[in-house]
């Protein structure tokens, strides 16, 4: 017969404070007083008969013990939340939370979503913009679309569009006066760029395209700059320069006249970062996600077929 636990609340706040190193963030993080935690572990400690804090007037430290027991117990408490959300999902099956960027949701998702609605009618979009990873175990979302490497540890990452990068703008920039016609030609063009905050080291900037298409003697440090590349392409679209972008995001817009590839083809740039659907393997059973995940490998396949017939100088 298995031992009893101990009561489920002092384990929580030891996980807590385990955590945070802080009774006070314990406290704060499960609405009760900081001496509530520590009576808690106090308990806790009581119950089992071992020490599992190091208290000292400056810090807050783990035991040996503490240290080897806390991943079990947090492993224990995330599959609780598992169980309550899976429980919750047969509740509310019609509600499907979709995490994506702000930019890639706004230039992508958005335009393409009633399609979706008109399909599958009994479901209910949530859309939760966010450039943070989603934390399954903690939160709500069904499936994440990211834009990155494709790396997401334990969780099913699910390649959508293997995307490349070139320069776009405003087709009038091609006419007179502007004459924008070959590569060279961009040092008298306005160049609009992208502050990528994560992963620099490898998003589309206009010295990576300009290395790549073998272009020198065009100063990248002149430009309007910004944090997100959804407000650089709608700068594109309104005439104000030249941006280097992700086909993704502007492949709606090519297709639409708003925007214009002023060079050929053959200058468009691999990237590293592709387009991915990322979920826990458990949420591709539920109907929700399932159906969610076929469309969007649908849409995933008429985007590539959409640039296929925008290629070309």
């Amino acid at each position: 017969m298995k031992n009893p636990l101990p009561p489920l609340n002092s384990l929580r706040a030891f996980e807590a404070a385990a955590r945070h190193l802080s009774f006070r963030q314990a406290a704060d993080e499960l609405n009760v007083t900081p001496a509530a935690v520590s009576q808690q572990i106090k308990q806790l400690e009581a119950t089992l008969g071992v020490q599992l804090f190091i208290r000292t007037t400056r810090a807050l430290a783990l035991s040996e013990a503490a240290q080897a027991a806390l991943p079990a117990i947090r492993s224990g408490f995330d599959s609780l939340h598992d169980g309550v959300r899976s429980l919750q999902a047969h509740h509310d099956p019609g509600v499907l939370t979709v995490s994506v960027s702000p930019s890639f949701g706004m230039r992508w998702l958005l335009p393409r979503l009633e399609r979706f609605r008109d399909t599958h009618p009994d479901y209910q979009v949530r859309i939760d913009a966010t450039n943070r990873l989603a934390d399954f175990s903690r939160g709500s979302v069904d499936v994440a679309l990211r834009y990155g490497k494709g790396d997401y540890g334990s969780l099913t990452s699910e390649l959508l569009i293997s995307d490349i990068a070139f320069p776009v703008c405003n087709p009038r920039l091609v006419a007179p006066p502007h004459r924008l016609k070959e590569p060279a030609d961009l040092k008298d063009q306005a160049l609009l760029h992208v502050d990528w905050v994560m992963e620099s080291d490898s998003a589309p900037t206009w010295t990576r395209w300009l290395e790549f298409a073998g272009i020198t003697g065009i100063d990248t440090s002149r430009g309007i700059r910004f944090s997100m590349d959804d407000m650089a392409v709608s700068a594109a679209i309104s005439g104000l320069g030249v941006v280097v972008a992700a086909r993704a995001f502007v492949v709606a817009d090519l297709a639409a006249g708003r925007l214009i590839k002023p060079f050929s083809s053959d200058l468009d740039m691999p990237t590293t970062f592709h387009h991915y659907a990322v979920y826990p393997a458990q949420k591709a059973r539920q109907p929700k996600v399932k159906a969610f995940l076929e469309w969007i490998r649908g849409e995933a396949a008429l985007d590539d077929a959409l640039y296929e017939t925008l290629k070309g100088g």
